[in-house]
């Protein structure tokens, strides 16, 4: 069984892969503060309620976009599962060419979700990965991943919302039913709902207008379904895009020194 791992900044996304079907998935917070004993106390309970045995597990890949937790998943997989992962990073393979002003500053997870559309979709695709951040990447039909766009995540605007000023309130991610609000939540409802779709849908068209009209367009992330009725522009929702573009690049660099 392939264990994969995905260290985002607001939360880590696990699953498990048997025989290449993704069979399990979870969802825990990103803590720096968490040692790997912590983290692996917290990883075995999950994994042995779900009836899967720690010793079924020999193969291990992670992507991290936070350094002291790649540092601290590595040592689990070594320490607890006796596994040497494999870490995406420079010099992975991954089945795409990156097309970018310095590579090297390209988040893994945007590599793995490129690649992952790439192997599933095929190109040009157009991924809008909807978490902490609002990340538009592009990736044309000769297999090169183009670079795309970053804004701040919705949780990220309402949160900073909140916290900046004294009468506004934390409110419930739902479409109001009219964009006009007529009290403080659904005012606030529709700047982030709608507000948000909008910008999503003005670079989707903005994207197609430099990849082509037929470019599909994948949702992924934790807020993808939030906003998939108000964008209506998705060909797909894909929430496990880089749990899968995780399993689809350990096969690829199988057999190789991953030390």
């Amino acid at each position: 069984m392939l264990l994969a791992i995905d260290v985002g900044n607001t939360n880590i996304s696990v699953g498990i892969f048997k025989s290449r079907d993704l069979i399990c998935t979870w969802r825990i917070s990103t803590d720096v503060s968490k040692t790997t004993d912590e983290y692996a106390t917290l990883l075995q309970q999950i994994i042995l309620n779900s009836g899967i045995k720690l010793t079924d597990i020999d193969q291990a890949c992670i992507c991290s976009v936070v350094p002291p937790i790649t540092a601290t998943f590595d040592m689990l997989c070594q320490k607890y599962l006796k596994i040497n992962p494999l870490i995406v990073g420079s010099g992975t393979k991954t089945g795409i060419k990156v097309i970018y002003d310095r590579p090297q500053d390209v988040g893994a997870d945007r590599i793995v979700d490129a690649a992952a559309a790439n192997f599933i979709y095929g190109g040009p695709c157009i991924i809008v990965d909807l978490g902490t951040a609002t990340v538009f990447d592009a990736i044309n039909n000769s297999n090169e991943y183009l670079g795309g766009a970053i804004a701040p995540g919705m949780i990220v605007s309402a949160n900073s919302l909140y916290n900046s000023t004294s009468q506004l309130k934390r409110v419930e991610l739902q479409a109001p039913e009219f964009a006009i609000g007529k009290n403080t939540t659904s005012s606030i409802q529709s700047g982030l709902m709608f507000g948000y779709a909008d910008l999503i849908k003005g670079m989707i068209q903005r994207f197609k207008k430099e990849l082509g009209n037929d470019a599909k367009v994948i949702a992924t992330g934790g807020l993808a379904t939030v906003l998939e009725k108000e964008v209506s522009l998705f060909d797909d929702v894909n929430i496990d895009l880089t749990l899968k573009g995780l399993d689809m690049i350990f096969h690829l660099n199988l057999g190789r020194d991953n030390s």
